[in-house]
């Protein structure tokens, strides 16, 4: 929501201040220019985007309104993965591949649903459970998969930020492609009327005005927001990394959520006794 609140006051700022130092507000209104920037801007990302990194930019703008996993997202992830590994305490690895193998049915992960909705955690929890429950498989190996899949992810969560930032860096230039144009317009008016030439003017330095504000204004900090949330959400996995590979060690479970705790990072990250009362409490069916 920050976000929304920053945009409104970059153009209230912009606009105010034309509005206070007596500027004519409609001068700004040229939809010529908006279209020249606007469809070339478009147009642009079409060309070096394939379909799914579009669709990404827009699905991933729609979490500027969100701020990532929060200090309760993390405890419910730490408590959930305890739940699992004492499972496995219990009943041995076996006990655990009616939990990987229909997850939406599990006991234990129906109970937490922003992890059940997240399905890549959800795949990323599944597949490596499985290895582990296949046995075989050396430590350095598992982290070194987990690693790789992980990178892929993350290589594919940044490409709508790459993709906005090229975007955005190429309004500028668009503003002054919409300028010049403006200014072709201008001298073929030259011998007019004085008004319609300061019109096709004013019209020229707002295409270079709209190309600046938009680039610096809009979407470069869009394309920087939207990669701090995914590097944010990213580090969710990173967590559930951490838990399953201690686990895979040989710790208990308290321990291996302690290993996963500890990456957190410490503006959302639980105390020890928040995430031990948490897990005092699923244990006790509270």
């Amino acid at each position: 929501m920050i976000a929304i609140v920053g945009l409104i006051i970059v153009m209230g700022s912009v606009i105010g201040g034309f509005i206070l130092a007596k500027g004519h507000l409609m001068v700004l209104v040229q939809p010529s220019e908006f279209l020249i920037i606007g469809g070339a801007a478009i147009g642009s990302m079409l060309v070096m985007a394939p379909m799914k990194t579009l669709k990404g930019i827009f699905s991933q703008l729609l979490k500027i309104l969100g701020s990532g996993p929060s200090k309760k997202t993390y405890i419910e992830l730490l408590v959930m993965m305890y739940e699992l590994f004492n499972v496995a305490r219990k009943d041995g690895l076996v006990g655990l591949e009616s939990h990987v193998e229909n997850p939406d049915k599990s006991s234990v992960i129906t109970k937490y649903p922003y992890f059940l909705k997240n399905h890549h955690a959800l795949n990323f929890l599944a597949d490596t459970m499985r290895l582990i429950i296949m046995g075989g498989i050396p430590e350095h190996d598992l982290e070194a998969m987990m690693d790789m899949d992980l990178e892929t992810h993350h290589h594919e969560e940044m490409q709508p930020s790459t993709t906005l930032q090229t975007v955005g860096d190429s309004l500028p230039g668009l503003g002054i492609v919409a300028a010049v144009l403006g200014v072709v317009i201008t001298m073929g008016s030259i011998g007019g009327a004085v008004e319609e030439v300061g019109h096709h003017v004013a019209a020229a330095l707002v295409g270079t005005f709209l190309g600046i504000l938009l680039s610096y204004g809009v979407a470069l900090p869009l394309a920087n927001k939207i990669r701090v949330i995914s590097e944010t959400e990213g580090h969710y996995y990173v967590v559930l990394k951490q838990a399953l590979l201690a686990f895979h060690k040989g710790f208990t479970a308290q321990i291996a959520v302690e290993f996963a705790r500890r990456v957190i990072s410490n503006d959302v990250r639980p105390s020890f006794v928040e995430v031990e009362e948490a897990c005092r409490a699923a244990k006790s069916g509270k």
